[in-house]
């Protein structure tokens, strides 16, 4: 059984910015992909651009990118997000677990079937990595399946 609750209070206009893809579970739309970002942008209707961009096989590799928009539906939850690739069609993007100040996040979802490891910079302490393999882990994710992303 997973444990998917996700963070109480968020502060979305801190969430902003860049973020690097750590590890993530392996999934056909990820398949190969390195040097791995998420790009959220905060727009005045409170609707969030997301802009998911790598490189194919090597860092030197083709670029690739894939654009969505993002909103929290229900305030009383601000780690429940829903994200759009295709209109009508909402991804849930749940935030797990958040550093205090916002360096790193552990993000998930409704299925046990989707984990990302997200930080500020392409690299974080492995001290650091590893406590939050053990957070995921102590929810019950299959952490041994994470593939990390080459930065």
């Amino acid at each position: 059984m997973i444990n998917n609750q996700t963070i109480k209070e968020l502060d979305v206009e801190r969430y902003m910015g860049t973020w690097y893809e750590l590890a993530h579970f392996n999934h056909r739309f990820e398949k190969g992909l390195v040097g791995v970002t998420a790009t959220y942008t905060l727009h005045d209707n409170g609707k969030i651009q997301v802009v998911n961009a790598g490189y194919k096989n090597t860092l030197d590799g083709k670029y690739s990118k894939a654009n969505a928009k993002a909103k929290i539906p229900n305030t009383a939850e601000p780690g429940k997000l829903k994200v759009y690739f295709v209109p009508f069609f909402g991804a849930d993007y749940y935030i797990l677990d958040i550093d205090p100040d916002y360096q790193w996040v552990l993000v998930g979802s409704s299925s046990p079937n989707y984990l990302w490891i997200l930080s500020r910079t392409p690299n974080l302490p492995e001290t650091t990595y590893q406590m939050i393999l053990g957070k995921a882990k102590s929810r019950g994710y299959a952490t041994d399946a994470l593939i990390r992303v080459e930065h």
